[in-house]
This record gives structure tokens, C-alpha cells and sequence, in this order.
């Protein structure tokens, strides 16, 4: 039975341990919950589609930094995710 009910038709990318653990060392899990179940799906899609180990990096610290900064999302404004 399933039971995601994020509305996604599209393949659900499993988070990894090393996103994981990025988002609670920063204390950023809830902003990214709050993020629509794409915007979750893609970031984690877009991180693991990079092949260098360095582009990883480097895309996991923009989705934390965005997520940090509110607002943005794959470096476009996103007003509904805007810091109050």
C-alpha cells in the first residue's frame, strides 16, 4: 500500500544520509519539509545526478543555502518560501 501523499507522479528520490545530515547540522529539516514534496524531489534528483563528488558539494550548499535564505529555489525567486 502506498502511502506518499505528496501528490508526486513522478519517481521519489530517497534522501540521502550525507543530505541528511546536512540539513540537521544546519537545523534546516523543517525548512525543507515546508518546501512542496517537487521542490524536495528535485533538489535530492539534482545533487545525486552530479557525477564529481565536488558538484555535490557544491549543489547540496546551494540547497542549503537557500533554504537558509528563504525565498529561493534553484536560484529563482520563490516568494512563497520568503523569511518573515
Amino acid at each position: 500500500m502506498r502511502t506518499d501523499v505528496s501528490g508526486l507522479k513522478r519517481p521519489r528520490h530517497p534522501m540521502p544520509a550525507f543530505v541528511k545530515d546536512a540539513l540537521d547540522e544546519r537545523g534546516l529539516m523543517d525548512a525543507y519539509k515546508q518546501r512542496p514534496a517537487y521542490q524536495q524531489n528535485d533538489y535530492i534528483g539534482w545533487i545525486l545526478r552530479a557525477k564529481r563528488q565536488d558538484t555535490k558539494e557544491s549543489r547540496l550548499r546551494q540547497m542549503l543555502e537557500e533554504l537558509e535564505k528563504g525565498g529561493v529555489y534553484m536560484n529563482m525567486k520563490h516568494a512563497a518560501s520568503e523569511k518573515r
